[in-house]
């Protein structure tokens, strides 16, 4: 039989990767990364002196299409497939990561009269300014008893399109105004690729408050947050919305030559990263939860049953699986914390001491850290240092570190961050139960949970259930080019469903971690604790907010 391939690229934070990949049998033939030039967007816009304001976080457009064309041409040239049997790509996306485009799909920030406005360039999934537009939204669709936020836990968050959209409203109207439409990245990529605009009904659904059954929210609801926003759904989003898995057309002469690709690679409807990693992880049935697990963490299962979770990010018909429930809930900072505590918090001695063994320096944190006993540091810590994503949806909550003494190692405060996350992970489970969905097993994907032996351990001794790494690369990529196999199709040498993809396509043995009884039992003392720290600070104190007003007063004086 004769070998056909796909591509399936992965857009994370900080970078795009290519995966070239083996229809028949799922082989990797090649992979590239491409960083962003620009990276991450939080202080000055490029090529600029205009700063940005606390809690902003953008992108520049081009360098998505920068890393596209990067990372494949460098898979291309690390192989020697023939680029006609190239029938399929596929992209998965961060979300929401939101940009405003002209009608031809030309963002607004490539235009000099607009580019020197910082509301005219994408917003990452982490620019979490919008909170005060979120909190309109959640306390609107409260009173009114509008059925589309029971769908997100009970209130949506600051990082989605809507309050994104209200506050370029808000704070920029003449970049609203020039605006014809407000699109996803990753619905952006597929425009540029297939020339058509063709939105994903896993992104809508997931971080625009659509719903298979009755759209977006109303037209009456979205006039009530501010009369300009009435018309919105129709005038600047689209209610033509495609499911993950779908065709989205082929390639367009233009980018074929971009990409030295042909035009008969069939396109696939863009898909959440963190989604795409379920699909990569060969999962497709109830009961399995996988965290993708990368600088923020989602937590993802499916069922064949709608409930409504209180504080998750959504439940969406079809939103992974077709004739599946899929639900998503996350923590806002992973390895980002970790990352973190590396650049502000580890003595040069330290430093010193893993160039002298010729070791990374988060290697060396972590051996030390698995050296303590469980509660051996007396420290304990709140896995909040972005916010609050699941249970309590609140982005003005903040990182804490209780126990604190002069004798107080750094390694002590590593241990006690990674149990923190693997607390909070255990918090979201719990509420899963609490509302009638099951989770037997757990499967971990990304480079958190390929490089931290300790974390996985701590996963499976809290939560008490078996933790399987998923050793396939590129979890998020492989489940990009799965899709990119159906949108091939069986005559071009795909596949005619998803299912049946991750049959041929994901092979792996996953590295298993399971629960230590011993272990089980000391740490149900230290997450009582944390349960008593989480309820005090989310639930019944202001403190926090009441410092981060106070820092916000700083910043503007």
């Amino acid at each position: 039989m004769e070998k056909k391939f796909v591509i399936g690229v992965d857009f994370g934070t900080e970078s795009a990767r290519a995966l070239l990949v083996d229809t028949h049998n799922g082989e990797i033939v090649a992979s590239s990364v491409s960083y962003y030039p620009n990276g991450v967007i939080t202080e000055n816009l490029p090529d600029s002196n205009i700063s940005l304001p606390l809690k902003w976080a953008l992108q520049h457009p081009r360098d998505y299409l920068h890393s596209l064309k990067e990372s494949i041409r460098s898979c291309m040239g690390d192989c020697k497939v023939n680029r006609e049997d190239i029938v399929g790509l596929a992209i998965d996306f961060t979300a929401s990561t939101i940009l405003p485009v002209k009608e031809s799909g030309i963002p607004l920030c490539f235009d000099d009269t607009y580019k020197n406005n910082p509301h005219s360039w994408v917003k990452l999934w982490k620019h979490h300014s919008s909170d005060r537009e979120a909190i309109l939204i959640n306390e609107t669709a409260f009173k009114k008893n509008e059925s589309f936020i029971k769908r997100y836990g009970g209130e949506i968050s600051e990082e989605w399109m809507f309050p994104k959209i209200l506050q370029i409203l808000n704070e920029a109207p003449e970049i609203f105004s020039a605006a014809d439409k407000f699109i996803e990245a990753g619905d952006w990529i597929v425009w540029q690729l297939t020339g058509e605009e063709k939105r994903s009904s896993c992104m809508a659904g997931y971080k625009g408050a659509w719903s298979k059954n009755t759209g977006y929210p109303s037209k009456g609801f979205l006039k009530t947050l501010d009369s300009r926003m009435e018309n919105v759904v129709e005038e600047k989003l689209s209610q033509d919305i495609y499911s993950v898995g779908t065709t989205a057309g082929f390639l367009t002469t233009k980018m074929s030559e971009y990409l030295n690709l042909t035009e008969k690679v069939a396109i696939s409807v863009g898909i959440i990263d963190a989604h795409a990693a379920v699909i990569g992880a060969g999962i497709s049935e109830p009961e399995t939860m996988v965290m993708a697990m990368g600088t923020s963490i989602c937590h993802l299962c499916m069922d064949e049953k709608e409930v409504f979770v209180p504080g998750i990010s959504g439940v969406v018909a079809d939103g992974i699986i077709p004739g599946l429930y899929a639900y998503e809930a996350g923590q806002s900072a992973g390895g980002d914390t970790f990352a973190w505590f590396i650049k502000n918090c580890v003595p040069k001695t330290y430093i010193d001491e893993a160039e002298l063994r010729e070791i990374s320096i988060y290697q060396l944190i972590e051996e030390k850290a698995e050296k303590l006993k469980i509660g051996e540091s007396g420290i304990l810590a709140l896995d909040w240092w972005n916010g609050n994503r699941s249970v309590l949806k609140d982005p003005n909550l903040t990182g804490t570190i209780l126990g604190l003494t002069l004798q107080t190692k750094p390694e002590d405060i590593f241990r006690a961050l990674m149990e923190s996350l693997a607390f909070g992970t255990n918090k979201i489970i719990k509420t899963f139960y609490e509302s009638g969905i099951r989770i037997n097993k757990l499967y971990a994907v990304g480079g958190l949970a390929e490089k931290n032996k300790l974390l996985m351990q701590m996963l499976a001794d809290i939560t008490n259930k078996e933790v399987h790494v998923v050793t396939l690369p590129h979890a998020s990529g492989m489940g990009a080019a799965v899709l990119a196999a159906v949108a091939a199709g069986e005559a071009k040498g795909g596949y005619k469903s998803i299912e049946e993809a991750i049959k041929y396509m994901i092979h792996f043995d996953s590295k298993v971690y399971t629960p230590i009884s011993e272990n089980i039992e000391k740490y149900k003392k230290l997450y009582s604790n944390y349960e008593t720290l989480y309820k005090f600070f989310g639930e019944n104190s202001d403190v926090m907010k009441s410092v981060l007003n106070i820092q916000r007063e700083c910043k503007y004086l």
